[in-house]
């Protein structure tokens, strides 16, 4: 079992920039793919980009592709996500989310493959 935890989130200007964390308990980090999701007020939770459990493979959404870097430090038990060139459409609650049970190179992509989620981070674009 894992227990996620994530930071960094805050109020940001339009073009900005904000680094979130995602801090992990337990020594078996490095088990799971890690995934970044994010709900803004009256939609559905969307994927934003997720990572291998090995960090070698990632994958991001196409409304993040080239603004947003997902990286993790399995030493540290950490994933980040690096989020550059903000828009008021990146306004969301952010969660981190780990799934088990896949290879070491693959990305998870769907939410209902994560099997742990964290509490979730509130970032907010002003325009």
């Amino acid at each position: 079992q894992v227990q996620l935890v994530e930071s960094g989130g805050g109020l940001v200007q339009a073009g900005g920039s904000l680094r979130l964390s995602c801090a992990a308990s337990g020594r078996t980090f490095s088990s799971y793919g890690i995934g970044w999701f994010r709900q803004a007020p009256g939609r559905e939770r969307e994927f934003v980009a997720g990572i291998s459990r090995s960090g070698t493979s990632t994958y991001y959404a196409d409304s993040v592709e080239g603004r947003f870097t997902i990286s993790r430090d399995n030493a540290k038990n950490a994933v980040y996500l690096q989020m550059n060139s903000l828009q008021s459409e990146d306004t969301a609650v952010y969660y981190c989310a780990a799934a088990s049970r896949y290879s070491s190179n693959y990305v998870v992509r769907k939410e209902p493959n994560y099997d742990y989620w964290g509490q979730g981070t509130q970032v907010t674009v002003s325009s």
